[in-house]
């Protein structure tokens, strides 16, 4: 009696190291006899043949995995720094365990090759603005050798892209020079517009000349009103020469001038303009 309690107790624990447990987020490759049985294990609680069933467990989740920086010259020859990430999960965890020996370093391997790559024949522009598609060229070079591998590539993107000093001084003085070109250009239409805007004014003025007068006369208000000692007023040349004019007949009716007459050269002043000083 106490024999037969004794194998049952020993044939339970035998039976007991047979039990494993597969989470969510896994799945077992069962090896028996070194060899691998076509059904995976599905989460939750299996029982393997003790001594002869041996479990694998994969990670099914989705594994980022960061490439490190590679340094290449681009088409363009200019020598930059690139680093990655990588975003994949294993889809066949049979594949994944038998075909390749550690599939993570060897997406890793694989990633940076082809990183280094893609600098080769890329622009310098194309790493800057254009990624985009450099994340589809990476994605497209990854995913063959993954899914002989039983790994599927969710995503792949670029992080950085290190420039040289003498670089990014450069694009420095150029993203400045575009900034200077642009703002001349600005600076050149305001300066047509206002000159449309002038000529249309004048031709409105020539229509209505006291509008002239008008405009002077709030032209002299604009200047009092600031603190100035000195007002310039501009004065017709026409103005001086009729009554250079005028006074010419009555110089020389005159018998008892000496003076010779005045030419209107020498009675007008040789400025357009009178200065009228006022009081500080």
């Amino acid at each position: 009696m106490g024999l037969g309690i004794g194998i049952a107790v020993v044939l339970l624990f035998w039976l007991l190291t047979g039990v494993r447990v597969v989470q969510q987020y896994e799945r077992g490759v069962v090896f028996r006899l070194g060899r691998v049985r076509g059904r995976v294990k599905e989460p939750g609680l299996t029982l393997l043949v003790p001594l002869v069933d041996r479990m694998r467990k994969v990670n099914v989740q989705v594994i980022t995995m960061p490439v490190p920086a590679q340094e290449g010259i681009t088409r363009d020859n200019v020598s930059v720094r690139v680093d990655a990430v990588v975003y994949f999960r294993v889809t066949e965890p049979i594949r994944a365990t038998v075909e390749v020996q550690d599939y993570t370093f060897a997406m890793s391997q694989v990633a940076q090759t082809s990183l280094r790559s893609v600098i080769g024949k890329s622009e310098l522009d194309d790493l800057l603005s254009g990624r985009e598609n450099l994340h589809r060229g990476l994605e497209l070079m990854l995913e063959s050798p993954a899914e002989g591998w039983g790994v599927q590539i969710d995503r792949v993107e670029i992080k950085d892209v290190a420039l040289p000093d003498s670089m990014k001084r450069s694009m420095a003085r150029q993203a400045e020079a575009d900034r200077e070109r642009r703002a001349r250009i600005i600076t050149a239409d305001g300066e047509f517009q206002a000159a449309a805007k002038l000529a249309e004014a004048a031709l409105r003025m020539e229509q209505t000349p006291s509008a002239m007068q008008l405009r002077l006369l709030q032209t002299v208000v604009e200047v009092a009103a600031e603190k100035n000692s000195t007002l310039v007023l501009p004065f017709p040349v026409e103005l001086l020469r009729f009554f250079d004019a005028a006074a010419s007949p009555a110089a020389s009716a005159s018998p008892t001038s000496s003076v010779p007459p005045a030419s209107s050269s020498s009675s007008a002043p040789p400025a357009s303009s009178l200065t009228a000083h006022r009081p500080e």
